[in-house]
C-alpha cells in the first residue's frame, strides 16, 4: 500500500477520517442555516462551526491527497481514474447550467407568450408579451441591465484569463516556471477582477435599476444564473491559488500534471458558461 506506484500497482489509501469530518461539517451547516432561516438563536455560530470544520476537512484531506501525488504513489491507471472523475464532475455543472437555461427558456418563450395570450386575457388583463418582465401582477418598475458596459468587460476579462491560463500551461509543458507563475498570477487576477465588476453591477441594480431579487421572474433568474456563475468563478480562482502555492513549491512536471489540467478544464468551463450568459441574459 505505501509502495510507489508502478504500471501493474492501483494504488489504495489508507482507511480515512476525512469523510467523517466532512459529513459533520455539512451536518453543521444545513443546522446551521436552518437556525438562521427560523430565527433562532445561535445559528449563525452553528453555521461558521460547519465552515471551520469544512475548511480544516479540505485542507487535511487535500493535503492528503497531494502528499501521495507528490510521493508518486499514483500511476497512469489513477491517473486516467482522475481524469474521467473531473470530466464527470464537470458534467453534472454542465447539467446545472442547462436545467437553469432550460428555466429562462420555458419562462421567455412559452410561459410569458401564453400569460399574455387573449384566453388568458380576463386573468392578467392588460399583461403585455415583451421581456424582460416580471410577471402578471408585478407593478414595481425596473430596469435591464444592459450587455455594453460591466458585462462585456467582464466576458473580456473571462476570455483573456482562458487565454493566459493556456500560455501558463505551455510554460508549464515546456519547463518554463517563470512563465507558468507569471500565467497562474495573472489569471486569478483577471478572475478576481471579474468578481468585483460583478458585485460592483450586482450593487448597480438595486441601488439605480431596482433590479433586485425580488423583481418577478427577471430579476429571481437573473440572479440565479450570474449568481450560481459567481459562485463558480470564486471556487475556480480558489483552485487556482491552490495551484499556484504547489507551482511555487516545486510541485508538478511537464509529463505529470493532471492537477493543473483540471482546473485548467475546469476554468474554460466557466468561461464558456460565460459566454452563454452574456448572450442570453444580457444582450437578447
Amino acid at each position: 500500500m505505501s509502495h510507489p506506484a508502478s504500471a501493474s500497482r492501483y494504488f489504495v489509501p489508507q482507511p480515512s477520517h476525512w469523510p467523517l469530518v466532512g459529513s459533520i461539517a455539512l451536518l453543521l451547516l444545513a443546522s446551521g442555516a436552518v437556525l438562521m432561516m427560523n430565527s433562532i438563536a445561535n445559528g449563525g455560530f452553528v453555521l461558521l462551526a460547519g465552515l471551520a470544520v469544512l475548511t480544516t476537512m479540505l485542507f487535511g484531506w487535500f493535503g492528503r491527497v497531494i502528499g501521495e501525488s507528490e510521493g508518486q504513489r499514483y500511476n497512469l491507471q489513477v491517473d486516467r481514474s482522475f481524469r474521467w472523475a473531473m470530466a464527470w464532475f464537470i458534467f453534472s455543472e454542465v447539467m446545472f447550467f442547462v436545467a437553469f437555461f432550460g428555466a429562462l427558456f420555458y419562462i421567455r418563450v412559452l410561459a410569458i407568450p401564453d400569460l399574455a395570450s387573449p384566453e388568458q386575457a380576463a386573468l392578467w388583463e392588460g399583461f403585455q408579451d415583451s421581456w424582460p418582465s416580471a410577471g402578471p401582477g408585478a407593478s414595481d418598475p425596473f430596469s435591464q441591465m444592459h450587455a455594453w458596459g460591466i458585462p462585456a468587460v467582464n466576458t473580456l476579462l473571462l476570455l483573456t484569463s482562458g487565454a493566459t491560463l493556456t500560455w501558463a500551461h505551455w510554460g508549464l509543458v515546456a519547463e518554463k516556471r517563470s512563465q507558468l507563475i507569471l500565467g497562474l498570477v495573472l489569471t486569478i487576477v483577471l478572475g478576481v477582477t471579474f468578481l468585483a465588476f460583478q458585485v460592483y453591477e450586482y450593487g448597480e441594480a438595486y441601488a439605480h435599476l431596482n433590479l433586485k431579487m425580488t423583481t418577478g421572474v427577471y430579476g429571481s433568474t437573473f440572479y440565479m444564473l450570474t449568481g450560481f456563475h459567481g459562485f463558480h468563478v470564486t471556487l475556480g480562482v480558489t483552485m487556482l491559488t491552490v495551484i499556484l502555492f504547489r507551482v511555487l513549491k516545486g510541485h508538478f512536471t511537464a509529463e505529470r500534471h493532471f492537477a493543473f489540467e483540471g482546473v485548467a478544464w475546469y476554468w474554460h468551463f466557466v468561461d464558456v458558461v460565460w459566454l452563454g450568459l452574456f448572450i442570453v441574459i444580457y444582450w437578447l
